[in-house]
């Protein structure tokens, strides 16, 4: 069968050996996939995979070097093609441009830096987690030689940067010196400068009166940015980064249409941890707030011409829930969420984490290694796909089990196919009618429990401390009369390639 008739494709292999412990597993539900080669969707760039780290974490110069191959490693696995490295959060808001370090101006709330506060981990050298927000980080200086090794560390990994600098607390001068010395060290690798991290919310955390909004913040983001296109004509820019809010999203992207250059937003999927409701349960359903970002992302891209990206996300905000943010769930969760962002017509997205955080896709630090999270093989799965073009992808029957999808792109080597069962108590079964002789395999997303917090394959195997990875199981899909048949045990995912010979 070759390209032109390889138009309509409608998708099995029993898995019961994979089928989760701890939920009832009945007759499977059976899906019709039906998949449109010949209508395309969007594209999926190679830069459409990213990771979040704290600004915070620049206080050890160290960390994001050209030494620290193990984490190195861990990057390039997640982003084969490329992807992005998001520099800010919370902490951007307390980090302070000190470029000479024989006079160094003293830091508001320092003493934590003195006194050996270890709630402070850049003190100690350590990997900095992703901030709560319950309370003021303390203040970080961030050298030079910071700046300098970060370059060697996107250099080692092919990818290349969002760097956050500090509207909260610090000058628009400063600001312009820091940005000028990084615009320098980090070139053509640099994507886009932000200025502040969540400023709507800056009013919750202190660093703004209770009646602060987005009119204020624009005429701030727009003091800073004159200062800095003084001193850096050719300064590139991305915002508001706002941590949800629509009403704010929407002016800026009005008012600054030609100063940005994309606009980046954030999205929890739940939140706080402290609440009980926040579950796994909670986390694999459809969620509201998402479907009202992206028509707020919509709007703005239709009525400015500026792409949207999730310059941060993950699953519960103030820094992840155990027992939910650390489990096979996430994993799921983020995957799906690649997949749905990339279809709604976002340029890409950023995973926020950090040392041991609970959500954080690579844990550990460059002293004691580094290990992939849960989360981290659902992003696997995408990458493994690779970039490419979104194609018509249907799924009948499916009322049935209302948390399975599927998404097709012509991505490496052929067609993909990515299928999430996120339902807890039902496997699926997909029935593809193929027309034709082809070959596909399967590659599986699976851990034997959906809270499992360790045994996490994909492709059967797990990732190495260097982000080592090879699949020690892809199955061959047997093919009868055109058509192969898939089982999905619950709370499991797969990618399906498709080759078509020429």
């Amino acid at each position: 069968m070759n390209r032109r008739e390889f138009v309509s494709l409608s998708a099995g292999a029993c898995a019961a050996s994979l089928i989760p412990r701890g939920f009832a597993q009945s007759a499977p539900a059976v899906l019709r996939l039906t998949l449109r080669p010949d209508r395309l969707g969007n594209t999926i760039s190679p830069e459409f995979t990213g990771l979040s780290y704290e600004s915070a974490q620049l206080g050890n110069p160290n960390f994001f070097s050209e030494a620290n191959t193990g984490l190195i490693g861990m990057v390039r696995r997640l982003g084969s093609s490329g992807g992005v490295l998001r520099i800010g959060g919370n902490t951007s808001e307390y980090c302070y441009w000190t470029p000479d370090s024989g006079q160094q101006r003293s830091l508001p709330n320092e003493d934590s830096m003195r006194t050996g506060d270890k709630s402070n981990p850049v003190a100690f050298g350590l990997a900095v987690g992703p901030d709560t927000g319950l309370r003021a980080p303390a203040p970080v200086r961030i050298t030079p030689l910071a700046v300098r090794n970060l370059r060697d560390f996107i250099d080692a990994t092919g990818w290349r940067l969002i760097y956050g600098l500090n509207m909260g607390t610090g000058t628009a001068e400063d600001a312009a010196a820091q940005a000028a010395y990084v615009m320098d060290v980090i070139g053509s690798k640099l994507i886009a400068f932000q200025l502040c991290n969540e400023p709507d919310l800056f009013f919750r955390n202190g660093i703004r009166k209770a009646d602060y909004n987005a009119e204020q913040f624009g005429a701030e983001w727009k003091h800073f940015y004159d200062v800095i296109k003084a001193r850096v004509p050719n300064a590139p820019f991305a915002g508001p980064d706002t941590a949800y809010n629509n009403s704010w999203l929407v002016p800026f992207a009005k008012q600054f249409k030609k100063e940005a250059l994309f606009l980046s937003q954030h999205y929890y999927a739940e939140g706080p941890p402290t609440d009980p409701s926040m579950t796994i349960e909670r986390l694999l359903k459809p969620n509201p707030k998402l479907q009202e970002e992206f028509e707020g992302m919509k709007k703005t891209m239709s009525e400015t011409g500026l792409s949207f990206r999730l310059a941060e996300t993950n699953s519960c905000y103030s820094g992840g829930k155990p027992g939910v943010s650390d489990t096979f769930a996430s994993a799921l969760w983020a995957a799906e969420l690649m997949y749905q962002l990339a279809d709604a017509g976002g340029m890409g997205i950023n995973f926020h984490g950090g040392g041991y955080g609970w959500y954080t896709p690579i844990a550990g630090t460059r002293e004691n290694g580094f290990i992939a999270r849960p989360i981290y093989y659902g992003m696997l799965l995408f990458d493994r796909a690779g970039p490419g073009q979104l194609i018509e992808t249907k799924l009948d029957g499916v009322e049935q089990v209302p948390l399975t999808t599927a998404y097709g792109i012509h991505g490496r080597g052929g067609v993909g196919v990515a299928v999430f069962n996120k339902n807890l108590d039902r496997r699926v079964r997909i029935e593809l009618n193929l027309g034709g002789a082809v070959q596909a395999t399967l590659l599986r997303l699976h851990a034997p429990r959906v809270d499992d917090a360790t045994d996490v394959t994909f492709g059967g195997s797990t990732v190495g401390p260097n982000g080592e990875w090879a699949p020690a199981r892809e199955e061959t899909l047997a093919i009868e009369n055109g058509k192969f048949t898939v089982d999905f045990p619950a709370a499991s995912a797969g990618l399906i390639k498709i080759e078509v010979p020429r």
